[in-house]
């Protein structure tokens, strides 16, 4: 199975308008909810690509209880092996301009968590290592989670030989990558903040120089870079595309999970991850995606090897 971490879900909330107008009033003509937080998206996409999947992280309060029931509502959907903590769990908010397609997001920080939930979830995921042919780390650390978490998860996970994806950012991202997991998956402004670097090549083997065995960086609409033991490599979809980013970068990451637990090459993992992102902005919804434009998208995204491995 595949296992994947969240430690700030969220119940995502998708709020569609007619034209987003500041400081007006607005008539909401659909509403979707979701359960989410980046590592959540993940194990959707990965289950619905017939994957055994498990989420681990934390769930707490009303909006926990609503996040976990529609969890445990999905057709073939992830296992929850969320912990449960006192605080209530976050809201995420969406608001999709019709007029435009563009999308504004507001994002609540998280429950406070304790010495003691810290420690429920350290025990958690301990037994569910030995089971997972592979670890996705995923999203912002909630208040009361010391900042070298990730760094410590990555740790437990190497020494019992667990591949480990890493996507968050900041200052976990900086202290996750030099604990050397296997990949790193930062968008341009993340790999901006890590290395300083502005040009996405440059910045992309900067941030493998830290410690991480591969690092795959999202350019948003153009696509990804990856930096590997097997060379660099570009992958781009066919066209750009309008809609709904929420999850995009999370389907990305379920691509490249996937395609690696299936023993595929590089440019199989990028051309599904390119495009299961890319169908996850054409979705409606935040956190979906269009499985007919996905199966069009794969045959048509575009991978190039630009550098052969050293």
């Amino acid at each position: 199975m595949i296992l994947t971490v969240t430690l700030n879900t969220a119940l995502d909330l998708t709020y569609a308008v007619p034209a987003l107008v500041p400081h007006t009033s607005h008539k909401i003509h659909a509403v979707a909810e979701r359960p989410g937080g980046k590592g959540v998206n993940v194990a959707r996409v990965l289950s619905a690509l017939g994957h055994e999947t498990v989420v681990t992280g934390f769930a707490g309060g009303a909006t926990g209880a609503v996040l976990r029931d529609l969890l445990g509502a999905l057709p073939h959907g992830p296992v929850d092996a969320l912990v449960a903590v006192s605080g209530n769990t976050r809201r995420t908010v969406a608001v999709v301009d019709g007029s435009t397609g563009d999308t504004t997001q507001l994002n609540e920080p998280g429950p406070h968590i304790g010495a003691d939930e810290w420690a429920a979830f350290l025990r958690t995921f301990g037994e569910l290592l030995p089971r997972a042919e592979a670890v996705a780390l995923c999203g912002s650390l909630p208040p009361g989670i010391h900042v070298g978490a990730y760094a410590e998860l990555i740790r437990l996970a190497r020494a019992v030989g667990v591949p480990v994806l890493l996507d968050t950012g900041g200052e976990p991202l900086r202290r996750g990558i030099a604990a050397r997991p296997d990949l790193v998956k930062p968008n341009a402004a993340e790999l901006a903040q890590l290395t300083g670097a502005r040009e996405p090549l440059r910045a992309t083997h900067d941030a493998r120089r830290r410690g991480a065995r591969s690092v795959v960086a999202s350019l948003g609409a153009n696509g990804l870079i990856a930096v590997t033991p097997e060379g660099v490599w570009r992958a781009a979809p066919p066209s750009a595309v309008r809609g709904n980013p929420t999850g995009a970068g999370d389907s990305a990451v379920a691509g490249l999970l996937s395609a690696l637990a299936e023993g595929l090459g590089w440019p199989e993992r990028l051309a599904r991850a390119v495009a299961l992102s890319t169908a996850t902005v054409m979705a409606p919804a935040a956190g979906e995606f269009d499985r007919a434009a996905y199966e069009d998208l794969l045959a048509r995204v575009t991978v190039e090897q630009q550098t052969p491995a050293a």
